[in-house]
């Protein structure tokens, strides 16, 4: 099932930036895509025009099969959650519990189903210990998993994450690896904007690249880490993992730790 689609969209903000042109894709359910590309090349508008903080200046966007730009923000906040890149732009409650609540009691869940979506979402985000505090007396890292929980409670179906990578430790990331994981299993359609090539390469199903206000090309991780052409043109790194590979003489393209292990394996034998 189709839960995203872009047909030809454009985006020009009042001032007469073109901060997207002509881009075409299309998202199924259950996806996991990765968006990367340096700063400037369209990935946050992108994201805005589906949850319809932005509508389209040119083109279609069609979510859950509703155009954007026949449906408010808040009409499509039943079908999409953005989790802000600065969580102190979403965070506006004392409590964390109460931060949570607050979606699901707008959307107009019951009792029952709000309790049961707050538990869920603070315990796929391991942040059950927090729900009486402040979000406020809490460190960055553990404020975006708040951000993350309080849209996970919402239910949506589609999930898109800007930089939820950004000042996470190596515990954060596997929390975070974990959450989208689970989040995949039960059939959401993820966008996740990173920065973060390592994370990147080992978590996500397919990747799109962005530049210039264009998407470059849409592939797997394997496809998209192999093409030197496509990385330059996007002013992106290969992953460290792949790095080190090249630099052992291995000739296939290498994303993950295990990957590596198998490779080194098969040359010792």
């Amino acid at each position: 099932m189709e839960m995203i689609r872009f047909e030809h969209v454009s985006f020009v903000y009042p001032n007469g930036f073109c901060a997207v042109k002509d881009l075409s894709f299309s998202a199924q359910k259950g996806e996991n895509i990765a968006v990367i590309g340096q700063n400037g090349a369209g990935k946050s508008t992108a994201a805005k025009l589906v949850n319809g903080l932005l509508k389209p200046t040119g083109g279609k966007v069609t979510v859950a099969g509703k155009d954007t730009s026949c449906h408010s923000a808040a009409q499509l906040a039943r079908h999409v959650g953005y989790i802000f890149q600065n969580p102190d732009d979403q965070i506006f409650h004392s409590t964390v519990e109460a931060e949570l609540r607050f979606g699901p009691k707008v959307l107009g869940f019951d009792r029952e189903k709000i309790s049961r979506m707050v538990q869920y979402a603070a315990q796929l985000c391991g942040i059950e210990e927090y729900l009486p505090m402040n979000p406020y007396d809490l460190p960055l890292s553990v404020r975006k998993f708040v951000t993350i929980a309080s849209v996970i409670a919402m239910d949506p179906e589609v999930l898109i994450l800007d930089e939820p990578t950004a000042g996470q430790d190596l515990r954060g990331m596997q929390k975070l690896a974990h959450l989208l994981s689970v989040l995949q299993q039960a059939g959401k359609t993820l966008l996740t904007i990173t920065h973060n090539m390592e994370f990147t390469a080992e978590n996500f199903d397919r990747i799109m690249v962005m530049a210039n206000q264009h998407l470059l090309r849409s592939g797997s991780p394997e496809e998209i880490f192999q093409d030197d052409a496509l990385l330059e043109e996007g002013m992106l790194k290969r992953p460290f993992i792949c790095e080190l590979a090249c630099a052992l003489g291995i000739q296939e393209t290498v994303i993950s730790e295990d990957r590596l292990i198998g490779c080194l394996n098969r040359m010792v034998k």
